[in-house]
């Protein structure tokens, strides 16, 4: 793990009208760390990640990507530049395959004229797709199944196994484990540390907090908009991260 950041945030500040959303929030990740970000509803996260995202833009304040400021016009430009997110809600494409949704948006065409024509070299996509969901430690059925055969679990995990597949230099999973069962949220912690082992960094925002407390390097926790801790994951017990999440501990403050 690097101590350089391969993605930071500087003091970062979000109104909506007269609410105060983000004030002053400040957090990085290294190459080959998972961040986990974690606050009670209200914190400001979801806000957080939509400013990291290129969703949204900051009102004051500098995202940097390796060193250099960056100022996202849209999630399409932080995705260019190896910033993938994978949404809480961000669903599958429900009447294609598991290898279309893995290469929805990137499509591989055939060779030669077929490929000028707007062939698909579905073969190549299906095997390719299928191998890359296993190397990051998600089992799926076969890659040419549709979607709409998959149960709910599995479809998160595609959508997961996705986002890891293809991230370039930082991954933003926003409650990744969320209404999964266990063997499912299992495979997610598995590609997590597959994103780790790659070089990723890893920026994990979950209300689970035995799943955070078991797969991230780092704890940011955020309350009414603001950072109030930045610790290594070792410095928490499970009753101190909820005592720092609730105000009632507010012993590590962070920046």
């Amino acid at each position: 793990m690097t101590t350089a950041p391969i993605y930071e945030a500087r003091n970062i500040s979000k109104n909506y009208g007269s609410v105060v959303a983000l004030q002053d929030v400040s957090l990085h990740v290294g190459a080959g760390e998972v961040l986990g970000l974690v606050g009670d509803n209200g914190a400001g996260k979801s806000t957080l990640v939509k400013v990291l995202s290129g969703v949204h833009a900051p009102e004051a304040g500098q995202l940097l990507l390796e060193g250099v400021v960056r100022q996202w016009d849209s999630p399409h430009d932080a995705l260019e530049l190896g910033v993938e997110t994978l949404y809480q809600d961000a669903g599958l494409a429900p009447h294609l395959s598991v290898s279309a949704n893995v290469f929805l948006g990137r499509e591989v065409v055939k060779p030669g004229l077929l490929g000028k024509l707007g062939f698909l070299a579905q073969k190549d996509m299906d095997t390719r797709a299928h191998e890359g969901l296993e190397r990051v430690g998600i089992a799926v059925p076969a890659s040419k199944r549709s979607v709409t055969q998959l149960s709910g679990g599995q479809r998160q995990a595609v959508a997961i196994g996705r986002a890891v597949s293809w991230a370039r230099k930082v991954l933003i999973l926003d409650e990744p484990t969320n209404h999964l069962g266990a063997r499912q949220a299992a495979e997610v912690l598995v590609a997590i540390r597959a994103a780790k082992a790659k070089g990723l960094g890893v920026i994990l925002i979950s209300h689970t907090l035995p799943h955070v407390l078991e797969v991230t390097d780092r704890i940011v926790v955020m309350r009414l908009g603001k950072v109030v801790a930045d610790a290594p994951t070792s410095e928490f017990s499970a009753d101190s991260l909820v005592k720092t999440i609730t105000g009632v501990l507010d012993a590590r403050s962070g920046g």
